[in-house]
């Protein structure tokens, strides 16, 4: 199982979650909040975006928005969101279950500066319906994500 695996790639940066299984599924931020019994702001939404051609993934509180003219324009180029090939290129997941580390592949990411006031967050585990948690500190630091707002 994808979420199985992803657990194990977790285990190998030296996290040791329990993923969780949700089968009526946590498409959208309010579904998983209401899932785990968390506040929304505590979901990771996971998106890519196109920055000048290039893939790049935004980790944003499941309360936020991404401006991408104000996201752009902090970052020095073109933000626009990135289509369903696309995504699955680059991070090995399909819309839905991208978790927010330890792809494949190393992937420039930027984590929403919301997400740090948190004490517990949640994140996709490479299925629609399936979620970790994570400590901000430990996202930011495995992500190697850059902290930014991601609002105007």
């Amino acid at each position: 199982m994808v979420a199985e695996d992803y657990a194990e790639r977790l285990r190998a940066l030296g996290l040791d979650v329990e993923v969780r299984e949700f089968p009526e599924g946590t498409h959208t931020a309010q579904d998983a909040a209401d899932a785990i019994g968390c506040p929304v702001a505590a979901i990771v939404k996971s998106l890519v975006f196109v920055l000048d051609d290039a893939p790049l993934l935004v980790l944003v509180s499941g309360a936020n928005r991404v401006d991408t003219d104000a996201l752009g324009a902090r970052l020095g180029g073109a933000l626009g969101k990135a289509d369903a090939r696309t995504v699955k290129e680059a991070t090995g997941y399909s819309i839905g279950g991208v978790p927010p580390l330890a792809h494949r592949e190393p992937l420039r990411t930027v984590i929403d500066e919301d997400l740090l006031a948190l004490d517990v967050l949640w994140a996709a585990a490479g299925t629609a319906s399936s979620v970790f948690p994570i400590a901000p500190a430990d996202l930011v630091r495995l992500s190697r994500a850059e902290v930014l707002s991601v609002r105007p």
